[in-house]
């Protein structure tokens, strides 16, 4: 029992492409014991997912390779078994939770089918005693409401919702190691809570043990016993959690726990134009049923909201995830249908068709939650980015354009040499600065950001914040700002709306809201984001 459960010993490895070959890992070294959870933190980039990945060999063969290492689970090296092996050890008894879940689960299949699939392979669970486990296991992750969630596809779930699916799916089996890589990224911040609870409970009833990769130090206090401190692709600091937190040694640990969004919000400026407005905006869906497919009731995802965005100006949306936030915005840009008043610079455009919406896309612009998603796996970064301007700036010349997209990657902290990657060559912090890029190329008067921080580190996420704070000082930009998280909201929102199963439930001036919140749902969200002591999560339910 003192033998640990995985042991990685000189793990090195390289990418190969074009006869050029690069090192993504540098002779890593780390155990895990029976019952410990390891985090493993960095920033993009750094190489943690890669190493992850590599446990399960899960990398791009034979594109990746093993230079020099190896990964012993229970004894037995992972790098040396055989497809055969690993089949017995994937899913069962090492199971994976990845970042990016809309890209990991089947786009045409209910999430019953998909959890099923895991219990009938694994345990043989079928019928009656396949649905109650799933039941229970939608439970555990938060989702409300399960047994109407069974039939739901992939893209009729949030964000937070599909990843709460991909967990329940990696914990069905009661694996001995979990690997879970940003499993809380998508989530709001009292499921954060209840996740971390949940695999803290789970991690003590089974004794199993967890790799838990994230850039997020503030869930790592919470929940790792040691830590594993990563950069270009070497471990450079490792320790017990508490005395890496108390007396960091490596000048990078230093670097990562300063790292936090800071600033203020523009001032509110009553004078300024007002760039978007709504009046009772709803977007109802449909719940049919019967041999007719009646309309029988409506899913009120969002129901009556108003609001006023001026130029130069940030609204924050924030509330757990399936509140409505996503859906709002999609509204507002007239990305799906929905009823009452909403103008855009002076113009009514509720009743807008597709075709006279387009000429007004180049000043209203989207940066998605995912990242991956978002982003054609087909087309080059600069062709991305290009996209746009070819579509509503057609007179710009060939050099003109590259010019346009090469300052734009600058911009949000890339190198323009690398435009003409593609998107899969980009960690997840990288792709996300690609996709706010090209929202950013065409100059926009309006840009909703939906979770657009959620998938990048600290430190980056500081840097985001500073250069959105920038360009919209500059460009005088609207903000509609969608997010969880709710210290980067307080360093750019200046006006706020906290929104629950589609209502508003407190709205108003956010540094008023910050400081003295009236209502108990945003309370408690409040002190679930700044680890407050009296987190009244029973509000959140009720």
């Amino acid at each position: 029992m003192t033998d640990p459960i995985l042991s990685i010993r000189d793990l090195s490895v390289a990418f190969h492409q074009g006869g050029n070959t690069s090192i993504a890992v540098d002779s890593i070294s780390f155990d895990i014991k029976r019952g410990e959870t390891v985090a493993l933190v960095g920033e993009s980039g750094s190489g943690k997912s890669v190493s992850a990945n590599s446990i399960l060999k899960l990398l791009p063969y034979p594109s990746a390779s093993h230079p020099g290492g190896e990964i012993r689970f229970n004894g037995k090296d992972l790098l040396k078994a055989n497809d055969a092996e690993l089949r017995q050890v994937r899913g069962n008894d090492i199971t994976m939770i990845f970042q990016e879940p809309m890209t990991s689960l089947n786009p045409l299949h209910p999430i019953e089918r998909q959890i099923g699939e895991i219990l009938e392979l694994h345990q043989g669970l079928e019928g009656a005693a396949a649905r109650t486990r799933i039941l229970e296991l939608l439970n555990q992750v938060g989702i409300r409401e399960p047994e109407k969630r069974l039939g739901a596809y992939p893209h009729e779930l949030s964000g937070g919702q599909r990843q709460r699916v991909m967990i329940a799916m990696a914990l069905a089996n009661r694996p001995e190691l979990l690997i879970a890589d940003e499993p809380t990224t998508a989530l709001d911040v009292t499921v954060q809570a209840q996740i971390l609870e949940l695999l803290k409970k789970l991690k003590d009833e089974h004794g199993m043990s967890m790799l838990f990769i994230t850039h997020d130090l503030g869930i790592v206090r919470k929940i790792a016993d040691r830590v594993c401190v990563m950069t270009k692709g070497k471990i450079v600091e490792t320790g017990p959690t508490a005395e890496i937190f108390a007396n960091p040694q490596h000048a990078y640990t230093r670097h990562l726990l300063a790292s936090e969004p800071r600033g203020n919000p523009p001032p509110s400026d009553a004078s300024k134009p007002i760039v978007m407005e709504a009046d009772d905006v709803k977007v109802w869906f449909p719940i049919k049923a019967g041999f007719l497919r009646k309309v029988v009731d409506h899913v009120k995802a969002v129901d009556g909201i108003d609001l006023k965005l001026r130029a130069g100006q940030t609204l924050g949306v924030v509330g757990e995830s399936g509140s409505g936030k996503t859906t709002l915005g999609l509204a507002l840009t007239r990305l799906i249908s929905s009823k009452g008043r909403i103008a855009f610079v002076g113009k009514d455009i509720n009743a807008y068709s597709f075709r006279e919406m387009r000429p007004l896309r180049n000043r209203m612009q989207v940066v998605f939650q995912d990242p991956y998603g978002s982003l054609s796996p087909r087309m080059s970064v600069a062709d991305i980015i290009a996209e746009g301007l070819k579509i509503h700036e057609r007179t710009l010349s060939d050099d003109e354009r590259d010019a346009r997209v090469a300052a734009a990657l600058e911009e949000v902290g890339l190198d323009a040499a690398t435009r003409w990657r593609y998107p899969h060559e980009f960690s997840g912090g990288q792709r996300q600065r690609v996709a706010i890029a090209r929202a950013m190329v065409l100059k926009p008067k309006f840009v909703m950001l939906d979770e657009p921080t959620s998938a990048l580190d600290m430190s980056v996420q500081a840097q985001v914040v500073d250069l959105l704070r920038d360009l919209q000082h500059k460009h005088d930009l609207a903000y509609l700002f969608i997010s969880h998280d709710l210290k980067v909201v307080r360093a750019l929102a200046n006006e706020m709306i906290v929104m629950r199963m589609g209502k508003v439930v407190e709205q108003g001036p956010a540094e008023r809201i910050f400081n003295a919140p009236q209502e108990d749902y945003t309370k408690a969200l409040m002190a679930a984001a700044f680890n407050l002591e009296a987190v009244n999560l029973t509000a959140i339910r009720q």
